[in-house]
């Protein structure tokens, strides 16, 4: 049902021109307000059955069942009430998206859905410019139905398929999505327990987030008290991109997480200096973007500088973990074997205050439609790491669009890493072993595989411009002290 009622969406926004990040963009708020109306229809039964009155979010002339898909008596399509054409889009625009944008100004708090609703309609704008495809597109997606956790499950799953073709479609779209298969393996690893409070600072399309509220909220007879914390103390990300900010918003949301704990910001701006106790997690989980440069005002920051989003991401996370927290964090296999001063800074921090416990290494095609090759790093952060268990991960085929990472992929991986058992893929590393000035952490399967974190030409010929811009502002501060 949802996957046809996709397909038929896109076909339609084809007309409008455009691409997949924008098919995503303008159906999800769409979605988004059909998903509303079945939320709010589903509360006020429950009220009235438990003899109460249930308040409504929106007034009943911005309802969905009102200027989407009104009905007549027989809850029949009333198309004499429907708006078409001109009529439709001029109210979408003039009186249905100023009346949403300001539920961020009447909300009672940033914690609630009446602020998250301001934000979306805030950080969006409608692009379908014709009436009668906007007509075509409501009435496809009003005969979707959301009553049963089966039919929330697929809608939720579909959606997900949808922002990860949006990520393989390129552009900046790429760094919204992780594979799923890969976030499921970290979260069973990484094991979140309820009460736990878990962030992602560079939430994308919330993926970690979703995936931690699916595991967690499997748990077996929640109380209402534990159902309450779930929903509200225990997900909490930042977003710069405010595209990705409301596809994260309306993902989670569509999860059946009712008011998502995601601010619009720049992590990377805070000084991390200024992390308190209070402020601290007890989870972290993590894809941040790598291979972009941040401005010299923002590396200064964090105590080991560089323009690699990445490595000041980490900083982060380190810094923002609870004494005896945990993290699981996706990184350019690289970053085990850089020469430059942030790398080799980078591991003996990370190296000297947290036990980095577990490497999963992932082959290139992990990440459809980019070739770079990552890692996972586990760690516990508040004891130095002792040994470093390795995976090498081998689904014994070239991964890509057709034949991605899933599931039975990783189930070796899980269960090895219970024990840190060696195998044909895994080993152990005695961190004594390891070069004390380097702190390098490319090594080479004992067992017959290829070394972890071989670096390509194009990665070292970064590495070289990154060193010669270090020399040229070295050699500037210096010009600046004579």
């Amino acid at each position: 049902m949802f996957e046809q009622a996709f397909r038929n969406i896109d076909d339609i926004l084809r007309r409008e021109g455009g691409g997949v990040l924008k098919y995503t963009e303008q159906s999800s708020w769409l979605l988004f307000l059909k998903y509303l109306d079945a939320l709010e229809q589903e509360k006020a039964t429950e009220a009235a059955l438990d003899g109460k009155t249930y308040s409504y979010i929106l007034e009943p002339k911005f309802r969905w069942s009102s200027w989407a898909a009104p009905k007549d008596k027989d809850g029949k399509p009333d198309h004499n009430k429907a708006l078409i054409g001109d009529d439709l889009r001029d109210f979408v625009n003039t009186k249905l998206w100023p009346y949403l944008q300001g539920f961020k100004q009447r909300a009672s708090g940033p914690n609630t859905i009446e602020y998250k609703i301001g934000e979306i309609f805030g950080g969006t704008k409608n692009e379908i410019n014709s009436g009668y495809n906007l007509r075509e597109i409501i009435e496809t997606i009003d005969e979707l139905r959301f009553q049963s956790q089966a039919e929330k499950h697929e809608l939720s799953y579909l959606y997900e398929e949808k922002i990860g073709n949006m990520g393989n479609a390129g552009r900046d779209g790429g760094s919204y999505y992780t594979p799923r298969p890969l976030i499921r393996a970290i979260v069973r690893v990484v094991k979140p327990e309820l009460g736990q409070r878990i962030y992602d600072g560079a939430v994308g399309s919330a993926g970690f987030l979703c995936e931690a509220f699916e595991y967690l909220k499997t748990k077996k007879n929640l109380t209402t008290s534990q159902a309450k914390t779930l929903q509200e103390k225990t997900l909490y990300g930042k977003e710069k991109d405010k595209l990705a900010y409301v596809i994260a918003i309306m993902n989670m949301i569509l999860h059946g997480i009712e008011a998502p704990n995601i601010v619009h910001t720049n992590t990377l701006t805070e000084n991390i200096a200024d992390i308190q106790e209070k402020d601290r997690y007890d989870i972290v989980l993590a894809n941040p973007p790598f291979g972009g440069k941040e401005r010299k005002e923002v590396q200064q920051n964090f105590p080991i500088r560089t323009g690699e989003t990445a490595f000041l991401f980490l900083q982060h996370f380190i810094k923002i973990l609870k004494a005896g927290g945990r993290g699981g964090i996706v990184i350019k296999n690289t970053f085990l074997s850089n020469t430059d001063n942030a790398s080799v800074s980078l591991r003996k921090l990370l190296l000297e205050s947290c036990n980095l416990h577990t490497v999963l290494d992932c082959p290139g095609g992990t990440f459809q439609g980019a070739g770079v090759k990552t890692v996972v790093l586990f760690f516990d952060k508040g004891a130095p790491t002792r040994k470093v268990w390795f995976y090498q991960l081998d689904p014994g085929r070239n991964m890509g669009k057709t034949n991605p990472l899933n599931d039975a992929d990783l189930a070796e991986f899980i269960e090895l890493q219970k024990t840190y058992a060696d195998s044909p893929k895994s080993w152990s590393v005695d961190v004594k072993t390891i070069d004390q000035n380097t702190f390098d952490l490319s090594v080479k399967n004992p067992n017959g595989g290829e070394v972890i974190a071989h670096r390509s030409p194009q990665d070292i010929m970064d590495e070289i411009a990154l060193l010669d811009a270090e020399s040229v502002e070295v050699l500037g501060n210096i010009k600046a002290l004579l």
